[in-house]
């Protein structure tokens, strides 16, 4: 019996790889991107207290706090736009005056979707009482859109590259895609810089830039394997 199906086993081996067929292919990468003007901007800002008490130092902190989170709902943001991402309250050890003190500190992240608004907006979030400004990362309210636009600008450059290599070889032609790998990451907003005027006038009544908004890069990149007719 043992025999048997050892013979059995390599006729059914043999007549698969008998049916099984080479499918002549070309594999190619495609890379498309999109470049846009920001309209939206994820800002962060914190504020900092330092003293000799913890109580004392967290109490400064919670007061500041109280009040940029007002300042931020007077603006109209909605509270899905706004949100604290760090506390922290430690024991900090001064080298120069060799005495410890206290540190309290929050972050706060706000999602400001007029960026015409910035300049008045940053302003005031210092007149009550922040002390530090962590960055600005630019985003675009349509990315989902631009994001559909670069996949598919990918997937026509890897059709032409395939194109382009099969165009020397006599008798072939590029047929349908077999296998579609997305290599795509996010890597963006990629900034390129450029002057943005803003509305805010100084004392000469000239325009402030303070803001370079310049453009972010949404990439797709595909490796796409086609069929060879």
């Amino acid at each position: 019996m043992k025999k048997i199906f050892l013979v059995l086993t390599l006729v059914t081996a043999t007549m698969y790889a008998q049916e099984v067929k080479q499918v002549p292919q070309i594999s190619v990468s495609g890379e498309g991107k999109i470049k846009v003007v920001p309209d939206e901007a994820i800002i962060t800002v914190a504020v900092e207290n330092t003293g000799k008490e913890s109580a004392e130092v967290k109490k400064s902190n919670d007061e500041v706090v109280d009040k940029v989170l007002k300042l931020i709902k007077q603006k109209g943001i909605p509270t899905s736009d706004y949100q604290t991402q760090r506390v922290n309250l430690y024991k900090n050890y001064d080298y120069n005056t060799k005495k410890y003190n206290y540190v309290a500190n929050q972050t706060i992240s706000i999602h400001l979707k007029d960026l015409s608004k910035y300049d008045k907006l940053m302003m005031d979030l210092v007149d009550s009482g922040i002390n530090a400004i962590q960055g600005v990362e630019f985003k675009s309210s349509k990315i989902k859109d631009y994001e559909s636009q670069a996949r598919k600008k990918a997937m026509l450059d890897a059709k032409q590259k395939a194109e382009d290599y099969v165009s020397v070889l006599a008798g072939q032609k590029v047929g349908k895609a077999l296998v579609i790998s997305d290599n795509s990451f996010t890597n963006y907003p990629r900034p390129v810089y450029a002057e943005m005027k803003t509305r805010a006038m100084d004392g000469a009544s000239m325009p402030k830039e303070t803001l370079a908004i310049g453009e972010i890069e949404i990439v797709s990149n595909v490796t796409v394997s086609f069929v060879l007719e």
